[in-house]
């Protein structure tokens, strides 16, 4: 069997930055090779043409196409006959692509499409309560309508992309998963009162919110510290940096005990996980949040929101505790009732990592992942 996947984004020294459905990717693909799955990956939007392999895996770079008139449809055309000529001479089982901002609208492929939703721009602008554009609706609805196969890596993302475009078709849930072997727990390391919040600096990821919360916290544990860890964004609603909305909401005691750590790499990430006692992340928009699973995978009790895709990766009293961000107060009592009873910290902990071993790691998901391509391209020849 040969999967390609279409996307803008993979974590590799010789593309441009990468966020998340980049990792899902790269974790996905990695593992079905490992499988004996033949994989190809097609990233558009780069800044040089190249095709190598690497790791058992087939890249083709391409380049970000220009064009004064009709430049979103002569793009999707361009891609639609780069795939196609690969789909024939490399005997192409099946070709994936994400939901984000359709970019296979208007395309016709010589194999089955296969779309998962991660997110797109009309879910997230729906749960963030902000104005979309038109034609990034238009170009997500076509994509779906076009895709042979929808796959979603939540219940609730399948739920409100069904709503928000009626769309009358099956979905299949498939979450994206964690290699748990990457993501070793070493409580030794654990210092004490250290609360850590890991992701972009951004108004949508419950930030502002944690600002409020920090405040309480400190009011009762002068001793807790809060790291933050990320790229500092633009907020949408101000135009202003978020991280100066943040100090201008923490309160001056709260302020001595924040350490900013800015954008730090994958590796230095799971060092200051390890460090941590707690882990807030405090989120309103996600499909589904690896934030959230690499965290529990290390052994981390959680304190998270409640909204829609929580109760498919945490459990309330278990793996930690899911509280309405708004809730400042609530909230701030589930941070130092964790920083108070560290067995009751390590057992959630344990907890969360025995339900991403049983719900996604690597193993589990791309089983599932290889049983659903066989049967869609069995029943296609």
């Amino acid at each position: 069997m040969h999967l390609a996947f279409l996307t803008s984004e993979y974590p590799h020294s010789r593309t441009t930055p990468a966020a998340g459905i980049g990792t899902s990717i790269k974790n996905m693909a990695e593992a079905l090779v490992k499988k004996d799955v033949k994989v190809s990956v097609f990233i558009y939007g780069q800044n040089e043409n190249d095709i190598f392999t690497e790791g058992g895996i087939k890249f083709h770079l391409i380049k970000q196409q220009r064009s004064k008139w009709l430049g979103w449809y002569l793009h999707r055309k361009f891609l639609q006959n780069y795939l196609n000529k690969y789909i024939a001479v490399e005997q192409i089982d099946a070709v994936e692509a994400p939901d984000w901002t359709g970019i296979t609208a208007f395309m016709s492929l010589g194999c089955p499409l296969v779309i998962r939703m991660n997110g797109s721009d009309t879910y997230f602008c729906n749960l963030e309560k902000r104005p979309q554009k038109k034609k990034n609706y238009w170009f997500e609805k076509m994509a779906l309508q076009g895709a042979e196969h929808l796959l979603s890596v939540s219940e609730f993302t399948a739920e409100k992309t069904t709503k928000l475009f009626r769309l009358k078709r099956e979905i299949k849930i498939i979450p994206n998963s964690v290699d748990v072997g990457n993501f070793i727990p070493n409580n030794e390391r654990v210092i004490p009162n250290t609360i850590l919040y890991f992701g972009s600096i951004i108004r949508k990821k419950g930030v502002l919110e944690l600002a409020e919360i920090f405040n309480w916290v400190v009011k009762q544990n002068p001793e807790a510290k809060l790291l933050l860890a990320g790229k500092d964004v633009t907020d949408s609603k101000t135009g202003r940096s978020t991280k100066e909305l943040m100090e201008e909401i923490f309160s001056s005691e709260a302020s001595k005990r924040i350490d900013w750590l800015g954008n730090l790499p994958y590796e230095q990430i799971q060092e200051e996980i390890a460090k941590a006692q707690v882990v807030v992340l405090p989120s309103f928009a996600e499909a589904l949040p690896m934030t959230w699973i690499e965290a529990m995978a290390m052994e981390k009790a959680l304190v998270t929101s409640d909204i829609g895709w929580a109760k498919e990766v945490m459990v309330d009293g278990e793996t930690g505790f899911t509280v309405d961000p708004e809730d400042h107060i609530t909230y701030a009592e589930k941070i130092l009732l964790l920083l108070k009873d560290q067995e009751l910290s390590e057992k959630m902990g344990k907890s969360a990592r025995k339900r991403v071993k049983d719900r996604f790691a690597t193993e589990v998901v791309t089983a599932r992942n290889i049983e659903f391509y066989q049967k869609i391209t069995n029943s296609h020849f």
